[in-house]
């Protein structure tokens, strides 16, 4: 499947903060954070940090000693992350960067995290080389992507409902979050980048949501592929969602759906 970054642009960065974190990324980061066994006063950088969930969990767990900084190629994103960092209380420095080229000095930091933003680099040993360089000897990178599609529910129904109502090319991009899902091509990137000590596992997490009508909507304008869902008519929308709903009805429960995910998440060191 061709690579492509899967950028977000309107409201979609606000919305994926509101319905999506929750929802899905900050059981990950919280996860994340405790895989990579960060230290009070360690220097933390959040690899394509989105809207910051991942730097925010660091933060509290460094401390005012430590120091997190959040990169990430999308401006809008990082709006919605200094924003809601400031009204946490939350010092976290951002900037806005490619991760085939970050723009830090060697030996920046301590710890590099990444929650789900490496399947969606073109140039994946790149990004590995310059996660490296930028971390210290001895330093540790700590980061997850999304398995194949075939162990995610969620996202078969998705893409399998925007192959019957929408268009294939739109299913094939909402599946771009699992396109690197092999653990093998994973370890092998990341010792043929230079890392120490890899060790992947298989972590999975429950996406809960008390209703899935509800969140179905957001989730779609919280992605790239809110334009697609946009120009459907109301009759074509409300049977695409319907198809998704259906394609769940085994991870229904009386509070709504419990629908699990899977990631690889991964532990090296420089």
């Amino acid at each position: 499947m061709p690579e492509e970054r899967w950028q977000m642009t309107g409201s979609g960065p606000e919305a994926y903060e509101r319905h999506l974190v929750p929802a899905i990324f900050a059981p990950w980061a919280a996860a994340l954070v405790e895989l990579a066994r960060l230290q009070p006063g360690e220097r933390v950088l959040d690899a394509a940090c989105g809207t910051g969930v991942v730097a925010r969990a660091a933060a509290a767990r460094v401390g005012a000693a430590g120091k997190v900084t959040g990169v990430d190629l999308n401006s809008g994103m990082l709006e919605v992350a200094r924003t809601t960092a400031g009204e946490a209380g939350q010092a976290i420095a951002w900037r806005e960067g490619n991760l085939e080229a970050l723009p830090f000095a060697d030996s920046a930091f301590d710890v590099a995290l990444c929650q789900q933003g490496l399947q969606f680099c073109p140039d994946k040993a790149a990004v590995i080389s310059e996660l490296r360089r930028v971390l210290r000897d001895g330093g540790r990178l700590a980061l997850s992507v999304w398995r194949d599609i075939r162990h995610f529910p969620y996202m078969l129904a998705l893409t399998s409902a925007l192959a019957d109502h929408v268009g294939v090319e739109a299913s094939r991009r909402m599946s771009a979050p699992c396109s690197f899902g092999s653990a093998d091509a994973l370890r092998t990137l990341m010792k043929q980048g230079g890392f120490k000590d890899v060790q992947i596992r298989i972590d999975v997490l429950p996406m809960r949501v008390p209703s899935l009508e509800a969140f179905l909507p957001a989730q779609c304008v919280a992605s790239p592929l809110a334009a697609d869902i946009g120009a459907l008519d109301e009759r074509a929308r409300v049977a695409f969602f319907d198809d998704i709903r259906r394609r769940l009805l085994p991870y229904m429960d009386d509070a709504g759906l419990a629908v699990p995910f899977e990631a690889h998440s991964v532990v090296a060191t420089r």
